[in-house]
């Protein structure tokens, strides 16, 4: 592994390595798009463009539905009619199924990366917040089903990222301590979800993150691609 993230453990390898899924290890957003745009259709809306989606995406799926009905970046689920946001739930996630990750792919490094961590015996997580009914089959669509030993959606607990629960709870299967662990992701709510668990964090910037430079979250580190890490 690379010096670098040697710097960030006192001259050690973190025992335990958290990954966040969208924007970071796979741009799923032509999946996303595509799923978002059968919606509209179905709803008589007008389509949204791919780059639209791409702001709207990294808190899940339901507030993406929320954004595709209203174009509002700063709307919650709750805040829609719910019978409209029932239906159009619904339309969402039977496109998005359909599709599986067929239009999405891996970035770059990112396979070398995950090779080299768990040939230096790191333990591996990933914590998402997109649904594990989505999360699975892309994982398995990548040949990455047996890469973590723990894998935590949107749904799995009572809360999601930015909130720190998902990342302890991680640490707690993967029987690490949080100052052993490295979380590695793409956006703010990663990044503050990090800090609020006590976990050093690398953020990359190619992801999505509403149009806003990683650095200006201030992770421990920033890097352009994965394998330049591991």
């Amino acid at each position: 592994m690379s010096q670098l993230l040697r710097t960030l453990f006192a001259g050690d390898l973190p025992r335990a390595i958290l990954f966040d899924l969208d924007g970071t290890l796979i741009d799923s957003v032509p999946d996303l798009a595509w799923a978002v745009q059968q919606m509209q259709a179905g709803l008589g809306m007008p389509p949204a463009s791919e780059e639209q989606v791409r702001a709207w995406v990294g808190n899940g799926a339901a507030v993406l539905v929320a954004r595709a009905l209203t174009g509002q970046q700063a709307i919650t689920a709750e805040a829609v009619d719910a019978a409209l946001f029932s239906r159009a739930m619904a339309a969402f996630r039977q496109a998005y199924a359909a599709t599986g990750a067929s239009r999405s792919r891996l970035y770059p490094g990112v396979m070398a990366a995950l090779q080299r961590a768990r040939q230096q015996g790191v333990a591996l997580g990933l914590v998402t917040n997109k649904p594990l009914e989505f999360t699975l089959p892309i994982l398995a669509h990548f040949a990455l089903s047996d890469t973590f030993a723990v894998v935590l959606g949107g749904e799995c607990l009572p809360e999601r990222k930015p909130h720190p629960l998902p990342l302890l709870v991680a640490c707690q299967r993967l029987e690490v301590e949080p100052q052993q662990a490295l979380m590695v992701g793409d956006s703010r709510h990663d990044v503050a979800a990090a800090k609020a668990a006590g976990i050093k964090v690398v953020a990359l910037p190619y992801g999505y993150n509403h149009g806003e430079p990683i650095e200006l979250s201030q992770p421990d580190k920033v890097v352009a691609r994965l394998d330049a890490l591991l």
